[in-house]
């Protein structure tokens, strides 16, 4: 060891005993740029493609207008919505903040209506994600309504204002995602949509995803999500700095009306108040269930969600169904052979548009490339035996595609995609059996600080690694610390520094926010998750997958060795089901009933929604009618067992 880091070392531990020996408290304001930070800002600056200027002209090429309140309300008056959130960002980008991100985000932050092409257009920035705008003979076909009641309402109101009032004819939902469909009922009635006024389109299995991803995996994916899209952080230089391909995730309902109309097949077309449509399905790819629109008489191609203003997600940070990524340059060699040739528009649902032929096949040809490079990549280092982290340490993107900037990782990184890849093929287990079945975080971590020296051992370390500028060992060995002692206030603020100056260097939007959310979560407690399930949504969801989503929250400590025998019977839907509980497994039949069972129920289905998710008591859904015949303490068992999960729960500590 030389001089100085033993000098390094003794320093940090004496500012550690003299902290601890007097009782200082451990320092939790938000910090600068550190000097290590700042040297690679201007590294990464240094290294950054040349900028044509390109991607700004095509966000601002063809603005009609924006709003002139830039906040949107829900009924309530609260805020959802803020145009005008980023409207700091002026001049070189500060030292708190990537070079190549904060140029991102200033394309991106555009808000308002734009035109694409004769009789299509765009609202972009009211929302994360675009709602694609297209005149029929009488009306407006409208693509993906945002992720909420209000930021649709106020992206309708703004093209009705500009371009004139229509009623709608039909909405298409490109994809299962909440951010895609989930401001359905801020634009349509179910009852115009039931009357046959309003056609909804999806995908193949559209409702199955999302039940899925929303339902049965929600109440997780929405807790880890707030890391990801920096829920609880507040735009600034030392804050939130967009999500990479939209600005952040509305605060407002999400809703959802069930599609009448399923697309299933490449090639399909429908014809809707005098617009011809093509589809291309794209399963497997960004969505478990999507596809792609073209609009061959006006030459414009909605591209959905593959092909964006960055690299995307194999493996999205909040959690999902591991991506296939040769499929997704698949289906975009696909896209380029079926329509680049009469496309002079390429336009998505989140990021700004592309224009002219040229650029149109440039552009799907260098996305393409980007996946196909990060998938045999991975896998042919894979086949030559390295680990997900060994890859992620190793695979490099050349020139050729990092130079475009809309391939540039701002939403998905290679690290943490490759990693996805490997996990699709060979899962989480590296082979290592060291690794296969380690103690669980908490008892590990202690083990890991007793292994180093104890407490202070470990602190004075990460001191030293911090002020040298590592800050990925820094942050592995204090979160061994925080785990075996969560009440070490010294540990949790130095976490917390050291995750503020990653979050600061990350050029990935998700990863600054899931840097910085750490750091948060660490100083003031964890926030509330974002929710991706309303009773609206869960409304919309077939019988069948919510029984099967109630199932998933059957606790079989409470639940016991009790077997039950349960009718439900559903009288606004004429549907019927059969429940049987044992082995402390909820078992659903639908059209089925037993013969002889403990209890049978009757009525709306609203009412066993009240009864399973917001845990209503029986008495009161019986005095609004609901019919209970048999033993009733079987159906109170059955709901006394069902969890209402956790809108929030630990993830930087135990």
């Amino acid at each position: 060891m030389t001089l100085a880091r033993f000098s390094g070392i003794a320093s940090a531990l004496f500012g550690l005993l003299s902290a601890t020996a007097y009782g200082q408290v451990p320092d939790l304001s938000v910090k600068p740029a550190s000097a290590a930070t700042i040297a690679a800002q201007a590294i990464q600056r240094a290294a950054l493609p040349k900028d044509n200027g390109k991607d700004a002209a095509f966000a601002a090429q063809g603005f009609v207008a924006t709003r002139a309140d830039p906040i949107i309300r829900n009924k309530d008056g609260r805020t959802v919505w803020n145009l005008a959130a980023y409207d700091w960002m002026k001049g070189d980008a500060p030292a708190t903040i990537n070079p190549s991100l904060w140029r991102h985000m200033s394309i991106l932050r555009k808000s308002g209506l734009f035109k694409l092409s004769e009789g299509m257009w765009q609202v972009r920035g009211f929302d994360i994600s675009n709602m694609t705008v297209i005149a029929g003979k009488t009306g407006w076909i409208l693509i993906d309504p945002l992720t909420n009641r209000e930021t649709s309402a106020a992206a309708l109101e703004i093209v009705n204002q500009q371009l004139g009032a229509r009623p709608i004819m039909a909405v298409i939902y490109t994809h299962s995602h909440a951010d895609h469909f989930g401001g359905i009922r801020g634009i349509v009635s179910p009852e115009d949509v039931k009357a046959g006024k309003v056609a909804i389109l999806a995908p193949e299995h559209f409702t199955k995803e999302t039940a899925s991803e929303n339902v049965i995996a929600g109440p997780a994916m929405g807790r880890r999500a707030t890391f990801q899209f920096g829920a609880a952080l507040v735009p600034g230089q030392d804050g939130q700095m967009g999500s990479g391909i939209g600005s952040a995730v509305a605060a407002g309902e999400i809703t959802l009306i069930a599609p009448t109309d399923t697309i299933t097949r490449t090639g399909e077309q429908r014809t809707i108040d005098g617009v011809l449509m093509e589809f291309q399905m794209v399963p497997q790819t960004e969505a478990p269930a999507e596809l792609n629109v073209m609009f061959p008489e006006r030459k414009a191609l909605v591209i959905g969600e593959i092909a964006t203003c960055s690299l995307h997600n194999i493996l999205t940070p909040r959690g999902a169904q591991v991506r296939d990524a040769l499929a997704w340059a698949g289906y975009l060699t696909e896209a380029i052979r079926l329509y680049a040739d009469r496309t002079d528009t390429v336009a998505a649902s989140h990021c700004w548009p592309h224009f002219g032929k040229n650029e149109v096949r440039n552009y799907l040809t260098l996305q393409r490339d980007n996946y196909k490079y990060l998938h045999d990549q991975t896998v042919r280092l894979m086949n030559k035996g390295l680990t997900q982290a060994e890859i992620a340490e190793a695979l490099v993107p050349p020139p050729a595609l990092t130079n475009e900037w809309t391939n540039r990782g701002y939403y998905g990184t290679y690290n943490h995609n490759s990693k996805a890849v490997y996990q699709r093929y060979l899962g989480w287990y590296d082979a290592n059996p060291a690794n296969l079945n380690p103690h669980p975080p908490t008892e590990r971590a202690k083990l890991y600080v007793d292994a180093m020296g104890g407490a202070d051992r470990v602190l004075a370390i990460a001191k030293v690694a911090m002020a040298n500028g590592d800050y990925r060992w820094s942050s592995d060995i204090l979160n061994q610390l925080v785990f075996a002692d969560p009440q070490n206030a010294s540990a949790r603020a130095t976490l917390a520094d050291s995750y503020e100056q990653q979050g600061y260097q990350s050029e990935a939007a998700t990863w600054r926010n899931m840097f910085l959310s750490a750091a948060r979560d660490l100083r003031q407690g964890p926030k509330s998750g974002l929710s991706t399930t309303s009773l609206d949504m869960i409304s919309a969801i077939p019988t069948d997958l919510l029984l099967d989503s109630i199932a998933t929250r059957l606790d079989p400590a409470v639940i016991r060795n009790a077997s039950v025998a349960l009718n439900f019977n559903f009288a606004d839907r004429n549907e019927k089901a059969r429940v049987t509980v044992e082995n402390a497994v909820m078992i659903s039949e639908m059209g089925e009933a037993h013969a002889k069972p403990a209890v049978t129920l009757t009525g709306p289905r609203q009412f066993f929604l009240g009864l399973f998710f917001l845990k209503l008591p029986l008495a009161q859904l019986e005095a609004a009618g609901l019919k209970i015949e048999g033993d009733r303490t079987a159906i109170e068992a059955l709901q006394a067992a069902i969890e209402t999960p956790p809108n929030v729960f630990n993830i930087v500590t135990p």
